[in-house]
């Protein structure tokens, strides 16, 4: 029996599995970096274990400080998350042998299917159908993709949709799944346009593999999922059939233990899918399974581990698989800006409110207040709706992450609503290429502008220490309107005095607060909730949410910067430099690439001209808005 567990792993699955063992009466273990000593996991744990610095490789890489912090903690047993060290093999032997009960399948499966080019071989082997890859390519085999072998998560891939690109996106997809995952192996295969990334969940028991249905992902971002949901939709029976039999020989193949999910590549307007991989862990997307099945894969998990110590004791896996129930749709919630490339975000959440209701389910790392630093992945949470249909499922989680309080740091909510409100999305019309089509956004209403002037008045009256009962703006003679201006080119002009405010052009002001403003539009009364940090405000209304920035009445010199500059668009470390100081270059050529939240970012001339300054070199840590180097253009 396992009495107390390490999860090896950080925030949200961390929070996860903890959640599962209080249930089961187990001990809880968190081990956490210094950037994660104050995220909720670490106090949601009975015990805690820090690991000095904040690079992964420092930390949640470091097997020898991860199996030292359960001996420590007198903890039986580990468990992976994923990510990290979740499909490690080594990691995996380490902690059998340190006499710990490992929570994941058995090292040989993991060896099996660690390297994606074997997966495909064995899997063939199988029966399994695979994606065959040309030996030398040619102009009729395009377009291609450039895989990493040794992992996932979208890095360590390239379309390729031109020979003549092939080599330079083979470096630079090796470079990438270098940095990721210490291993630069890639392969090419065919690229399957608009095809389906339909997965099938399978939790191997010593007495045989039982599969939990299906899920599509077919919604993705950088090769990354967004969009997750349970069962697949618009998939014949037949073929449903037949993909989760291929997972069942999948696993059977390689004698699978534990919770696994076989991945399929699937070509609708074919009928046709190719195993891509299996992911020897829990995925992010578990807990759509997880809705429309009534199960806890984690729990599931645990009995297997279990039963694996007790020298494979039976578990009495039932001979027929599941049925789903209902329809369940799982959002992830990104610090990211979909408007700028989704571009990873960085910094505090001054507020993270969702509201949990009937049938939706939140797994989340972060809090209210909690810093989201540049060392790991940019995902904030995990939205999950469970109804009775599809549509329903959709609406709900719509309406649900509409009204969510989030401020603090960009991020792609409003993406996800127009995704879940899309005639093609609520048709089941899915693919890989979904996301290349932006989904029309609906019409926001109202006056968020207008009440954050007003907020901010008003909480520059609360500051007062003198002359408290003065009306604000209040002037004996007045000469022109007050104007407020937001850094996003909004200007409001308004009065104040004895008779409230009057704003120019603009609604009517019905009730005036630091923290809520009702103004009224055509007869129609709206209330703003408004939250004021300094210059910056956020307005959350019915419409929806916006934040603005007050614009400052004088510029601090030392914000000035020369002409041409080149900013470091986020917090980050420089991994490469590709010009020098007198090098001329033309518009959109690479400067250097900047690495951020696990991935590549690079920074490109706006114009053509000569490098005239570089400040970094690979390995230095940048601020976001730092100068990295600059750039003079040509003279007209």
């Amino acid at each position: 029996m396992i009495t107390r567990l390490l999860v090896a792993n950080r925030a949200e699955i961390a929070s996860r599995v903890f959640r599962t063992c209080r249930a089961l009466g187990i001990e809880t273990v968190a081990i956490h970096s210094d950037a994660d000593a104050r995220l909720p996991y670490v106090a949601e744990a009975d015990l805690a274990v820090p690991l000095a610095g904040n690079a992964p490789a420092d930390t949640y890489l470091r097997a020898d400080l991860v199996i030292d912090a359960a001996r420590r903690t007198g903890a039986d047993a580990i468990h992976p998350g994923y990510g990290f060290l979740s499909e490690n093999a080594d990691f995996a032997r380490a902690v059998i042998a340190a006499g710990i009960t490992w929570v994941g399948p058995q090292p040989e499966a993991i060896d099996a299917m660690g390297s994606k080019i074997e997966a495909k071989r064995l899997m063939a082997a199988a029966g399994v159908p695979v994606l065959e890859a040309p030996e030398e390519p040619t102009q009729a085999d395009l377009p291609l993709i450039v895989k990493a072998s040794a992992g996932g998560g979208g890095r360590g891939m390239r379309i390729v949709r031109t020979l003549a690109d092939l080599p330079g996106e083979i470096d630079r997809a090796a470079a990438e799944a270098a940095s990721a995952f210490g291993d630069g192996t890639v392969f090419v295969e065919p690229y399957v346009e608009r095809g389906r990334h339909v997965e099938v969940q399978v939790v191997g028991h010593p007495d045989g593999v039982r599969v939990y249905g299906e899920r599509d992902c077919s919604l993705q971002r950088r090769h990354q999922k967004v969009v997750e949901e349970a069962p697949a939709p618009r998939l014949p029976d037949a073929t449903r059939r037949a993909l989760h039999e291929a997972a069942r020989a999948a696993a059977e193949a390689i004698g699978y233990l534990g919770a696994g999910t076989v991945e399929f590549l699937y070509d609708q307007a074919a009928d046709r899918f190719y195993f891509l991989e299996m992911n020897t862990r829990l995925q992010v997307e578990h807990p759509v399974t997880e809705a429309v099945h009534g199960v806890d894969l984690v729990a599931e998990q645990l009995a297997v581990a279990e039963s694996s110590a007790s020298a494979g004791a039976p578990t009495h896996a039932q001979a027929d698989d599941p049925e789903p129930e209902g329809h369940a749709i799982e959002v992830r919630l990104y610090a990211e800006d979909p408007e700028a490339g989704y571009q990873p975000q960085s910094g505090r959440l001054t507020t993270f409110e969702i509201p949990v209701e009937t049938g939706i389910r939140v797994d989340t790392g972060f809090a209210s207040g909690s810093e989201v630093s540049t060392h790991y992945d940019a995902m904030l949470a995990k939205v999950i709706a469970h109804a009775p249909t599809r549509e329903a499922a959709a609406r709900t989680l719509a309406g649900v992450l509409d009204r969510a309080r989030i401020h603090g740091l960009t991020t792609n909510r409003e993406q996800l609503v127009a995704v879940l409100r899309d005639p093609r999305f609520l048709a089941g019309d899915v693919t890989t290429a979904f996301l290349d089509v932006p989904s029309p956004a609906r019409a926001r209403t109202g006056h968020p502008e207008v009440a954050a002037t007003i907020a901010l008045a008003e909480a520059d009256r609360a500051r007062r220490v003198v002359q408290r009962g003065t009306p604000v703006a209040w002037r004996n003679v007045v000469s022109q309107a007050q104007r407020t201006t937001f850094d996003d080119g909004t200007e409001v002009a308004w009065y104040g005095g004895r008779t409230g405010y009057t704003v120019v052009d603009g609604p009517t002001v019905v009730e005036a607060g630091p923290t809520r403003v009702t103004l009224e539009a055509d007869g129609v009364r709206t209330t703003y909730d408004v939250a004021v940090d300094g210059l910056s405000v956020d307005v959350d209304w019915p419409g929806g949410h916006r934040a603005l920035r007050r614009t400052p009445r004088f510029t601090d010199p030392a914000d000035a910067v020369t002409s041409g500059s080149l900013l470091a668009p986020m917090p980050g470390t420089v991994v490469r430099v590709d010009v020098e100081v007198g090098q001329a270059v033309g518009q959109g050529a690479t400067v250097l690439v900047l690495e951020a939240m696990k991935m590549q970012h690079t920074v490109s001339a706006p114009a053509a001209g000569t490098v005239t300054e570089i400040n970094v070199k690979p390995g230095t840590q940048v601020a976001s808005g730092e100068v990295l180097a600059v750039v003079e253009g040509e003279a007209p």
